[in-house]
């Protein structure tokens, strides 16, 4: 295996993991594994929840592709590393940035990741299986980018007024 194919099919499963987790979000979780999904929507104390069998799920999917792959030698171990990697940034975007389960990153003033943030919050205005929107994790719609950026805006003007009002 080259070093260029190994590259691609990492980087084109990375990106076919977008449309999977939104399509088994959207259709599974809030479908028939929604017994597991549900504790993701309520508030409770406990810091592991039920909808955390899914990192099991994919991370005992990429572990059986790295383990069969023989480093690297079959297709396959690629698309272990590139399951891997993506559930590595859903862990930061999704747990960490939006959800602050590990607490050590503060609120960003970075557009993409406060659309993001915005996007997230719309899917959890609803507790309940059905009635959610916006299912993704790392693509945001454009409307949350423009309200991001009127945000941002809207606090440069305050400041700059409070600056001048000094």
């Amino acid at each position: 295996m080259t070093i260029l194919a190994a590259i691609g099919i990492t980087v084109a499963t990375f990106a076919f993991m977008e449309f999977w987790a939104w399509f088994m979000h959207k259709f599974v979780q809030h479908g028939p594994l929604w017994f597991l999904h549900r504790s993701h929507h309520v508030r409770h104390p406990h810091p592991v929840e039920r909808n955390d069998l899914f990192f099991l799920i994919y991370g005992g999917i990429s572990a059986a592709l790295f383990i069969t792959g023989e480093n690297g030698a079959h297709w396959w171990y690629w698309v272990g590393v590139g399951i891997a990697a993506y559930g590595t940034v859903y862990f930061f975007v999704h747990d960490v940035l939006i959800h602050g389960r590990l607490r050590f990153w503060k609120k960003s003033q970075n557009t993409y990741l406060r659309a993001l943030n915005m996007a997230h919050k719309t899917h959890h205005k609803t507790t309940g299986r059905d009635g959610s929107a916006e299912f993704g994790l790392l693509w945001v719609s454009p409307k949350y980018f423009e309200l991001a950026r009127k945000q941002a805006e809207s606090r440069k003007n305050k400041i700059t007024s409070t600056d001048l009002s000094r």
